[in-house]
């Protein structure tokens, strides 16, 4: 990357031009790092237009235009800004919609809770890689986070509060379910969880047919993904 591009990208980071109605996602019609952006803006009751990358060329096209600060998607335009990568801009998110805690302290948490397995790459995992993530899933993830609701007895994993951290919880909790049914079945509270933030409105709406949520990715989408970044 050239220091003029670079400083082209750093411009549009910071211009505070008139924003767009609605945030615009750069990505691929597909799950990978944009879906858990997708998850949350639609859980905050956000309205969003994407833009997908069709061809290498287009994924060009942003490069050379300074669009992306680090060469890469996804990048979400709001607010005036083009937010390139994906955990500053669930932050982003998160704050401007009351989604990221009161507090320090509970922002803390959120840290602790990162810890959960990112489901960005699963499209194209395999059997081997399915299976140690399965038994992760189940033997320390999901006890970690049972624990965690038993022990406050609430309704959300942090401040009794609708968080990020419901939602990337949630999001995981359906991945797995397309995995595997079983591995939810020992987890009482998770269901609870699962069921309680699938019946908040914004979310139940992002959850039924017709909705930005994308699918699995099938063998025809990950040839499209390998032609736009030339794998």
């Amino acid at each position: 990357m050239t220091v003029t591009a670079f400083n082209k990208a750093w411009r549009n980071l910071q211009e505070t031009a008139i924003t767009t109605e609605k945030p615009k996602l750069h990505y691929l019609n597909a799950r990978g790092r944009m879906e858990s952006i997708r998850w949350l803006l639609a859980a905050a009751g956000v309205e969003f237009e994407e833009k997908f990358l069709e061809s290498a060329e287009d994924l060009d096209k942003l490069r050379n235009d300074g669009s992306l600060l680090f060469q890469q998607v996804p990048m979400v335009e709001i607010d005036g800004m083009k937010l390139v990568q994906t955990r500053a801009i669930l932050n982003y998110i998160a704050s401007k919609y009351n989604l990221y805690g009161k507090d320090i302290k509970e922002r803390a948490l959120y840290g602790i809770f990162s810890v959960l397995p990112s489901t960005e790459n699963t499209d194209t995992w395999r059997d081997a890689k399915t299976a140690l993530v399965k038994e992760k899933i189940k033997n320390r993830y999901f006890p970690a986070f049972e624990k965690v609701l038993k022990s406050h007895g609430q309704n959300y994993l942090v401040g009794n509060k609708l968080s990020r951290a419901d939602i990337h919880l949630v999001e995981l909790l359906y991945y797995v379910e397309e995995l595997d049914s079983s591995l939810i079945s020992s987890f009482p509270l998770l269901k609870a969880l699962k069921t309680r933030i699938s019946n908040l409105p914004t979310v139940k709406k992002f959850l039924q047919p017709g909705s930005p949520r994308k699918p699995l990715m099938d063998v025809k989408c990950l040839e499209e993904v390998r032609k736009i970044f030339r794998l």
